[in-house]
């Protein structure tokens, strides 16, 4: 994924009020990027481009050499509020196969997709329950896998886990972990969490000023497996939070 010069504006009565300004980034196929900054700097604008859900002002943004004027067909989102993404009249499987629908895709290969990703999410035996039969981090989980199921090249997750208790949230981290290994898929989180950014990005990218650009882009070289004790004992872990910290202080 790659954009170039992007910028977007809101229209309101007192004039344009501009939110990004020329932003110029790349994202590598199968790589793990996390997208942090201060409340209220264009994060989830930025997503929203980047996912087709809105048009940019100026610049461009690509997908596999191919421009993003709508929603890719080669990408999944993966919403904060996933009891707003859950038909909660579906029942789990229902869920997950909902976006396979348009694809025409044999029987067997459906099942078999729904299966593969309900299994990569650790929910094996849930495939008739109700979301309002699962807890929070459950319901994430089937959201997770309706994306997967899916099998985007690119996986954009919008603060996925911030609704969701600490172990949870640990637990669904190294989930999207897996993912990429089991995947291959190219994954960008939207995070205000910066610890979560560290742990999970193979680089993450600031963003700053106002209207919001990318202020630095932060290599991350952990060994993997990445685990939740070992990795964020590191006194490189340590030291990359508190560069990230310090760059989305000033920023604020």
């Amino acid at each position: 994924m790659k954009v170039e010069h992007l910028a977007k504006s809101y229209d309101t009565k007192a004039g344009s009020v501009p939110v990004i300004a020329d932003l110029t980034v790349e994202v590598r196929a199968g790589e793990v990027a996390c997208i942090v900054g201060p409340s209220g700097i264009g994060k989830t604008t930025l997503l929203k481009c980047l996912a087709g859900l809105q048009p940019a002002t100026s610049g461009t943004a690509w997908i596999d050499g191919q421009v993003i004027d709508g929603p890719p067909r080669d990408m999944a989102l993966v919403f904060q509020e996933y009891t707003r993404s859950l038909m909660p009249w579906l029942s789990v499987v229902k869920n997950v196969e909902l976006p396979l629908k348009h694809l025409r895709l044999p029987a067997p290969e459906r099942a078999e997709r729904i299966r593969s990703a309900l299994h990569a999410v650790g929910l094996d035996g849930a495939e008739q329950k109700y979301p309002w039969q699962l807890s929070g981090g459950m319901q994430q989980r089937v959201a997770i896998a309706r994306a997967i199921a899916y099998r985007p090249d690119v996986l954009i997750m919008d603060e996925p886990f911030a609704s969701v208790d600490a172990q949870t949230r640990f637990e669904l981290e190294d989930l999207c972990l897996r993912i990429r290994a089991e995947f291959g898929m190219t994954i960008v989180v939207v995070t205000h969490d910066i610890d979560e950014a560290v742990y999970l990005s193979d680089r993450v990218i600031v963003l700053g000023e106002k209207p919001a650009k990318v202020t630095r882009i932060i290599d991350v070289a952990f060994p993997e497996p990445r685990d939740q004790i070992v990795t964020r004992a590191e006194p490189e872990f340590a030291t990359l939070r508190s560069e990230i910290m310090e760059l989305i202080r000033k920023a604020h």
